[in-house]
């Protein structure tokens, strides 16, 4: 594929596909364990990603560094983030509370990429950022209220600290590796840390039936493969402050999908949370 074209498609895929989790966790809620899906799902993509490896003969690191990095980007990225929402949201976390809690990645990146990356974030870009986040409350707004469990809040609030230093994490140490190779690695960290927890949490319980093996099959392919590929992509080519405003599209794009398989109602205070944030991402993209 054309550089130019990549360049200019990747932002929208990843948010497209990027908002089907949502769709795929709620799908499989029934028929399985959180932690027991995600680890299968880990596993699933290494076997599918290290043949793709071995078939274009993609370098793999020479160093213990190499791994290590890959390795810990992985733990970061994937498994104490998704891990850390999974269980938030298994022991009581609203899902609007969740998806609030994760749209502070921007800020929190956006503080961040200053002091750990050198990355200056412009006024017009922290203006973006701001109508982003406001746009986010929006979307959420309706599914806000009741009792907010304290220690499901907090584990969730550190899942998005993770995944926003382990975007950091990939930016600072995966220049020049093998996306492909790396994206391996990553998954037999999150693998490596999401197993025990499995061990000790779970029964380890699925249900194999058609729902779930379809949505399975797409989390594998789609989202461990698809959507990671751009993001490993997005934040190799772009500041991270840039790639993590994205993330504002996707509650907008998730709304939509479940009005759309689940008759999910959209409130006029919703419509203009995503005018809202698409304005901001706008905004962030071109500063």
């Amino acid at each position: 594929m054309n550089r130019n074209l990549l360049a200019s498609l990747a932002p929208p895929l990843f948010v497209l596909i990027w908002a089907t989790g949502f769709i795929v966790a709620r799908t499989v809620a029934p028929y399985a364990e959180p932690l027991t899906f995600l680890l299968v799902r880990y596993v699933l993509a290494i076997l599918v990603l290290v043949v793709i490896v071995a078939a274009v003969r993609a370098p793999w690191p020479r160093t213990r560094r190499g791994w290590f990095n890959g390795l810990a980007a992985g733990v970061l990225l994937h498994g104490f983030y998704l891990g850390s929402v999974f269980w938030a949201v298994r022991h009581g976390l609203p899902a609007g509370i969740s998806a609030l809690v994760a749209g502070l990645q921007p800020l929190v990146t956006g503080i961040l990429a200053g002091p750990l990356l050198g990355e200056k974030v412009t006024p017009g870009r922290w203006l973006g950022i701001g109508i982003g986040f406001l746009g986010a409350i929006l979307v959420v707004a309706p599914k806000l209220g009741g009792d907010v469990p304290v220690v499901a809040l907090g584990v969730c609030f550190l899942g998005m600290l993770s995944i926003t230093f382990g975007t950091i994490w990939q930016k600072r140490t995966a220049g020049t590796a093998d996306l492909r190779v790396n994206a391996v690695i990553q998954y037999i960290g999150a693998a490596a840390v999401t197993l025990p927890l499995v061990l000790l949490m779970e029964e380890g319980r699925m249900e194999f039936t058609p729902p779930l093996i379809v949505a399975l099959a797409w989390a594998v392919f789609g989202l461990s493969i698809g959507a990671i590929g751009l993001l490993l992509y997005l934040i190799r080519q772009g500041a991270v402050v840039g790639v993590a405003t994205l993330l504002y599209l996707v509650p907008p794009v998730a709304a939509i999908m479940a009005f759309v398989l689940f008759g999910e109602t959209l409130s006029p205070i919703q419509i203009a949370g995503m005018a809202c944030a698409a304005v901001g991402v706008a905004v962030a993209s071109r500063s």
